[in-house]
């Protein structure tokens, strides 16, 4: 073979070379969302087991493994209102093997933490909101003497700061919703932070607080149980799992209602194929009668949002606890 001829051999074994990785490169998306999960999936969930996360994260997970085949495991990184975790996950790698489950405290946590070492717009890439159960407002029976929100409030103007209300910490979704609640009432109720709403929970059924504003999903076992008092719910309508609980605008306090919602976030740099495959799994597994029957249960409807609805809800939803928190005073530098 002579130099000419060497050549143009060696051009065309190039040109095979690289239509083969052009081809590979072309059908790369596919096999990749194909292949994903090759091992169990790490679900950050930033607050400690037994609050209203858990009670959302556990039986889509579960439902999740069902489905995909391999195991999605939660993580329970409680600590600083859910961010925490939230920092945690932001540093993961963007593999899909870390997958973060937070909800309405990660929109408060922009404007109530003046140094936060993630950002929830830019470090994340939103997947879907998983459960939007509402507010409820519930108390200690055996502590609060109060059979409706009225009674409530009248002991409260009379009593300023005598009873408490416990959270699961500061900047989450339970102390605004409170701050919020005194700013509408025109009341003063004394906040005690935990580390997570189980625990809060605990005390206050045990009875070492008097009342909390929790979500319905890890409250609505121990309304049944009548271990707490459901005085109202913070939505616009009753809940259709406990309708004989008025809603706060029914009980005299017009314009309060907050959903506690839960979503699903990815670190940035997530492959496309991987999050539209992880969010595609995740409506199927939220659709399913099991899945809807436990939702239901906990208060709250199966939410129907696209990957931009929810961008755009949380950046709504960061606007609006950011006034909240301005008018409330409620912040930590």
């Amino acid at each position: 073979m002579n130099r000419r001829q060497f050549s143009l051999a060696a051009c065309a074994r190039a040109a095979v070379v690289v239509a083969g990785l052009a081809g590979m490169a072309w059908q790369a998306p596919s096999a990749l969302a194909d292949t994903w999960p090759s091992k169990p999936v790490t679900v950050i969930v930033p607050f400690p087991a037994g609050g209203g996360t858990d009670a959302f994260a556990r039986p889509l997970t579960a439902q999740l493994s069902k489905q995909i085949g391999k195991q999605f495991v939660i993580d329970n990184r409680g600590g600083a209102g859910g961010t925490v975790g939230a920092s945690l996950a932001a540093k993961a790698a963007p593999d899909g093997y870390t997958v973060f489950i937070g909800g309405a405290h990660h929109a408060i946590a922009p404007s109530f933490y003046k140094k936060l070492d993630y950002d929830i717009e830019k470090d994340f890439i939103p997947v879907t909101v998983i459960a939007q159960p509402p507010q409820v407002v519930v108390v200690n029976p055996s502590r609060v003497q109060a059979n409706n929100l009225k009674e409530l409030l009248d002991y409260a103007r009379k009593n300023p700061g005598k009873l408490n209300y416990g959270s699961a910490g500061n900047g989450s979704s339970h102390h605004l919703a409170g701050e919020l609640f005194k700013l509408q009432t025109k009341t003063f109720i004394t906040h005690i932070p935990y580390k997570g709403a189980g625990p809060a929970l605990s005390d206050l059924i045990a009875g070492q607080v008097d009342m909390m504003f929790d979500g319905l999903g890890s409250s609505a076992q121990h309304i049944r149980a009548g271990r707490i008092k459901a005085l109202a719910v913070a939505s616009a309508k009753r809940s259709p799992a406990f309708p004989n609980v008025p809603t706060a605008a029914e009980a005299g306090v017009p314009n309060y209602e907050v959903s506690t919602w839960y979503a699903m976030w990815v670190p940035k740099g997530t492959p496309k194929e991987i999050v539209d495959r992880l969010y595609t799994e995740t409506e199927k597994a939220l659709n399913t009668p099991e899945l809807k029957q436990v939702w239901i249960s906990n208060g709250s409807e199966t939410p129907q949002f696209t990957q931009e609805q929810f961008a755009q809800f949380q950046r709504s939803e960061i606007k609006r606890w950011a006034q909240v928190v301005q008018a409330s005073g409620a912040r930590i530098d």
